[in-house]
């Protein structure tokens, strides 16, 4: 590669690598972990694809600093761990080293995060000016995705999503208490949920497009996934959040967790399922199959778990069944619902063929639940 930036500016993005481990940037979190996985074919370690608000594209996910003087538990880039290689940017610096590799046709966005020094104000003005100078000096007009940082100012808060396509402020703990126990020197109240506040504020009063997303560390502390789903709940529906992330804690060496067991990545899945029945399908807390513990069972998806209890001996007519009960039934999302209503305004929908040709592709997961002008749908599965 034929770059002109400094060497020193390259070499630090390839330590950076770490970072895009425990970041995710876009709408497919699970993606983006299998692109962090070692020996990725990419030219540059901290580039990933990610599927964003404007498509899916390849990003720099980058950090001013991977110092801080914060001791977060779970975190490789706390104070005082002698494993993490301390990295620096200038704005500047940053601003000069994306728009090369950008214009080298090597990435479509930006993803930029920090390690905190000189508390959160002054870090965010660096994420800031970093972004100013690639909007002002290079022009660039393509996706931009920011961190606010915990302690970050309203007025701060209010100039990131001028410039950001998406900005996110990670809550990490689904309670005060739960944070407290993860990262000690971090306050719900005070530092984090408000700039959550001030960004609903913001879109709604002075229209700014920004979208914004949140993430969880999942299963260090004792957290249920009743916990971490009603606090979900609350984002998508009081302050509009785009999306909660659900990062399964996995022990880093020379952390006070280092001895912890990691969670399960099924765990994080079955997470991302029931919030999106939450902000995407209509559900309610109330519907999920939580276990006395307050944990999502493992072996089935929610939503199926749901349809096994409630829907095996009452099946859903198709050509009668509202929109929110079509999103009851497994394999049915919200296109497929929609195609079926606006079908059945001309013609009554009796084959199963159909259906798929409306857009339902788990034929096998859908037709237990479905009956097709009075008769169970499962009958016509042995015609295929």
């Amino acid at each position: 590669m034929n770059f002109r930036t400094a060497p020193d500016s390259l070499q630090k993005l390839s330590l950076l690598d770490d970072a895009t481990r425990f970041e995710p940037a876009g709408d497919q979190p699970t993606a983006e972990h299998h692109e962090a996985a070692p020996h990725s074919p990419k030219p540059l370690p901290c580039i990933s694809e990610v599927s964003t608000p404007t498509g899916k594209k390849p990003i720099l996910k980058a950090m001013m600093t991977t110092a801080c003087e914060r001791n977060c538990f779970y975190c490789p880039f706390r104070a005082g761990r002698s494993q993490t290689t301390r990295v620096t940017y200038t704005p500047d610096e940053m601003a000069k080293t994306y728009d090369t590799i950008q214009r080298a046709g090597l990435v479509q966005g930006l993803f930029l995060s920090s390690g905190i020094i000189k508390g959160g104000v002054a870090t965010q003005d660096k994420i800031i000016d970093a972004a100013e100078l690639l909007r002002k000096r290079y022009n660039y007009r393509g996706y931009i995705h920011l961190k606010i940082m915990p302690g970050a100012e309203y007025d701060q808060v209010r100039r990131a999503m001028q410039l950001a396509d998406r900005v996110s402020i990670n809550l990490e703990g689904a309670t005060a208490e739960r944070l407290a126990a993860l990262a000690p020197k971090k306050d719900f109240w005070r530092e984090l949920f408000p700039r959550l506040q001030w960004i609903s504020e913001l879109r709604r009063k002075e229209g700014l497009r920004a979208s914004v997303v949140t993430q969880f560390v999942v299963g260090a502390v004792g957290d249920t996934d009743l916990e971490l789903l009603h606090t979900s709940d609350h984002l998508y529906n009081q302050l509009g959040l785009r999306r909660t992330y659900f990062m399964a804690f996995h022990p880093v060496v020379q952390t006070p967790f280092e001895s912890l067991a990691p969670v399960s990545r099924l765990r994080e899945f079955r997470l991302y399922q029931a919030s999106f029945l939450l902000r995407d399908y209509g559900w309610h807390l109330e519907d999920m199959p939580f276990h006395q513990d307050g944990n999502l069972p493992l072996d089935i998806d929610p939503k199926l778990a749901w349809a096994k209890e409630n829907l095996r001996e009452s099946p859903i007519e198709v050509n009668q069944a509202e929109r929110s009960e079509l999103l009851r039934v497994p394999g049915i999302g919200p296109k497929t619902a929609d195609a079926i209503v606006t079908a059945r305004r001309h013609q009554r929908i009796r084959e199963i063929g159909h259906l798929q040709h409306l857009g339902l592709r788990d034929v096998g997961k859908a037709t237990p639940y479905l009956l097709l002008d009075g008769k169970l749908a499962e009958r016509q599965m042995s015609l295929f």
